[in-house]
């Protein structure tokens, strides 16, 4: 779809939210970590507010808090006086910081002040915390941009190839070989998944991050400062050791890249897939699974080709066997309701295009895919995963608001709309159902447990899909059918 140029230069309902907000997150899935922001104080507010709607568990976000006189003087002092205060309360093991558009743009020098902080305030033993810096304005990117480039900053600032064993088990005593998982922003209900795919696979992985307790935990008698859970620092040492990197993301940037830094520094074997959202694209991430468990057909490394795929079904470990085939008989069984349909899809990027393809599997017809991202890359990742499913390719719009995509789907007339919980208000004006599905989900309880990812993901957002479409026909008839 060609971009018109709007007469106006400001965002009017953004589809995106803030950098700094997706490092907090990434932050949150480190053992021991305490996020922290240079910045303003209502910055944090902000993100708590926003992170404890969707996740409903509660999350502390230090902060610098500066005011007027620092945007003039600069918010060292105050950066100091904070991390002071928070080492001396929490005991972190590590304390991430971000940057925020104050910060960034009065020009604090974050890596100098920190050296700084290190020369004046540490030990220089193992009781010291940790300080993982990340760049993250808000006016130069959305909370993926943030969240992948704390990943990358953990990953830069903390991987020793030659670290020691400490507290893990040598390489003999795996279960299996070990790689590196970076999944990406996904719910803490696919992480637990992703592990219990790894352990079928008899594989070990350092998944970074793995926010799957530490913002989905259980009921507890006391409020611990620090939840428990998280990817543990020694394992994060230990990436650079790895087998090989597996990282979603199809429009991920290369400099942004967490894997991409391993392959190029430590010679760790970059595996790039789409998020495994849907039946093939589902496929894929198993078959490598099973390649580098050497009972697939795939050479490593090699592009997976649909005959590959299909030799790598008969590897597959039982449970996911069995998984595949209830969602295909699910596909049959729910076809004749959703054939013809036509949806508006939005949100992050990644999770857009696993939606396109999931969607077009189920013979849905997506007429528009929207994003606040801004990669270059949406386009091209929407034809590959399903060009040879849909008669005609969706419109893609990127670097878009909600402004943009309501302007093009009263036009398209959707029977869909499937994003986060930003596009009710959107699909209550058009009168159509709204699948929430992704971060952030304000407006109904449990979108952290959400399933996206695998057959089981699959099956799901299919049968989640499939009854709405049904419960919008049954109430929209005259007749009250009570037998679909």
């Amino acid at each position: 779809m060609s971009k018109k140029t709007p007469d106006f230069v400001s965002t009017t309902n953004a589809c995106k939210l803030c950098r700094p907000l997706g490092a907090v997150l990434a932050f949150r899935g480190v053992a021991g970590a305490v996020p922290y922001l240079h910045g303003s104080q209502g910055c944090a507010t902000y993100m708590r507010r926003y992170i404890i709607s969707h996740f409903n568990e509660p999350i502390d976000i230090a902060s610098s808090s500066l005011g007027e006189k620092n945007a003039i003087y600069g918010g060292g002092a105050n950066l100091k006086m904070g991390l002071k205060n928070v080492t001396a309360k929490y005991r972190p093991e590590l304390i991430g910081i971000a940057t925020t558009c104050l910060t960034e743009t009065i020009g604090d020098d974050l890596h100098q002040l920190l050296g700084e902080y290190r020369r004046e305030f540490l030990a220089g033993d193992q009781s010291d915390p940790l300080l993982v810096r990340v760049s993250t304005p808000s006016y130069a990117g959305s909370h993926m941009e943030g969240f992948h480039g704390a990943v990358r900053a953990l990953v830069e600032q903390l991987v020793d190839a030659d670290a020691a064993e400490a507290g893990l088990a040598t390489d003999k005593e795996q279960a299996g070989p070990v790689i590196n998982l970076l999944p990406g922003l996904v719910s803490p209900a696919d992480l637990r998944l992703l592990k219990e795919i790894m352990a079928e696979f008899q594989l070990s992985a350092t998944i970074l991050p793995d926010i799957s307790e530490t913002l989905d935990g259980p009921a507890l008698d006391d409020y611990p400062l620090i939840p428990q859970g998280g990817t543990e620092i020694c394992a994060i040492r230990r990436m650079g050791r790895a087998e090989a990197s597996i990282e979603f993301g199809r429009t991920l940037p290369e400099p942004l890249s967490a894997a991409g830094w391993l392959a190029s520094k430590h010679g760790v074997e970059c595996h790039r897939l789409g998020l495994p959202l849907g039946l093939r694209e589902t496929d894929r991430f198993l078959a490598l699974l099973a390649d580098l468990t050497n009972t697939g057909p795939l050479a490593a490394g090699a592009r997976l080709r649909d005959s590959q795929l299909r030799d790598s079904r008969s590897s597959l470990p039982p449970f996911q066997a069995a998984a595949r085939g209830r969602l295909l008989d699910a596909m049959v069984d729910g076809h004749k309701y959703l054939a013809g349909k036509q949806a508006v899809v939005y949100g992050e990027e990644d999770l857009v295009v696993g939606l396109v393809s999931l969607l077009a599997e189920c013979g849905v017809r997506t007429v528009l895919c929207a994003s606040g991202g801004k990669s270059g890359k949406l386009a091209a990742a929407v034809k590959e995963v399903a060009a040879d499913l849909l008669p005609e390719l969706p419109e893609v719009e990127e670097d878009c608001d909600f402004f943009d995509i309501a302007a093009r789907a009263r036009q398209l007339k959707p029977d869909l709309l499937i994003g986060h919980s930003k596009g009710y208000s959107l699909a209550r004006e058009l009168g159509i159902p709204l699948i929430r599905v992704g971060f952030p989900i304000h407006d109904r309880l449990g979108g952290q447990r959400i399933l996206h990812l695998g057959y089981q993901g699959a099956q799901q957002l299919f049968d989640t899909i499939v009854n709405t479409v049904i419960a919008r026909k049954q109430d929209d008839s005259p007749v009250g059918y009570s037998y679909m």
